[in-house]
């Protein structure tokens, strides 16, 4: 395994598995710095974001993608799909054309996973703080955050600028690290490669999740510690 991952992969290479198991507490609290993805990891986006796609397909008079093609499109930044669709020229257009009905009812085209609440509750409760770290705009993802009643969990939301600034999650972890220096621990936890190399890139311990948009081979790739099959399973994870 690769010597970048963190200091803690004794531990987690026990529970590399698709299955959540419980795991021994510590005699003294630590406290862990936990970031979430948004898509694929908090909500489930797919109707919403694909609806936005093949709106500003249509607006531009370009055809759409399969199936396979637009699911693969839940997670990475628009500034990294749009280009394979329409070309660097008309990637701006297209990302304003998807924004135009993102605002106005895409967002709302989105669902919370089951027994989401009940994990950051639990994650909550053992005394670790949370964030949120997307490639969505923050205007965007905090806007989602509490619209399904997670802002009660959730310390901040870390998300993309309007023109792309800090789409990356590499960037984004780190500018986020930056402002939240505390933490024994520092976690980031997605269903897509991009959370997972990001996470690693800043030192961060990477935890993936399959019941997102990433498959578990994707995970693995990317330095994944552990993955959760479902959002129970999250709370056995975090240390």
């Amino acid at each position: 395994m690769s010597s970048t991952l963190p200091p803690h992969y004794s531990y987690y290479s026990s529970i590399l598995t698709r299955r959540p198991r419980r795991t021994l507490g510590y005699a003294t609290p630590m406290t862990t710095h936990v970031y979430f993805d948004l898509d694929g990891t908090l909500t489930d986006p797919y109707e919403g974001i694909t609806k936005c796609i093949l709106y500003a397909l249509d607006e531009l008079g370009f055809p759409h993608p399969d199936d396979d093609y637009l699911y693969s499109c839940i997670g990475p930044p628009l500034w990294d799909t749009f280009p394979e669709m329409v070309g660097e020229e008309l990637t701006r257009k297209a990302i304003d054309l998807y924004r135009e009905r993102f605002i106005d009812v895409g967002w709302r085209e989105n669902e919370p996973y089951d027994g989401i609440l009940d994990a950051l509750a639990a994650v909550a409760s053992a005394g670790h703080t949370m964030f949120v770290a997307t490639a969505k705009p923050h205007m965007h993802a905090a806007r989602i955050i509490e619209h399904f009643g997670m802002g009660e969990f959730i310390h901040n939301v870390y998300g993309s600028e309007l023109d792309g600034t800090r789409a990356t999650k590499t960037e984004l972890l780190e500018f986020a690290l930056r402002r939240n220096p505390g933490g024994t621990r520092h976690t980031m936890i997605g269903d897509r490669k991009h959370d997972l190399i990001g996470a690693v890139a800043n030192d961060m311990t990477p935890i993936g999740v399959a019941y997102g948009y990433g498959s578990i081979e994707e995970l693995e790739e990317a330095g994944a510690v552990a993955i959760a099959d479902l959002p129970s399973a999250l709370p056995d994870l975090v240390r």
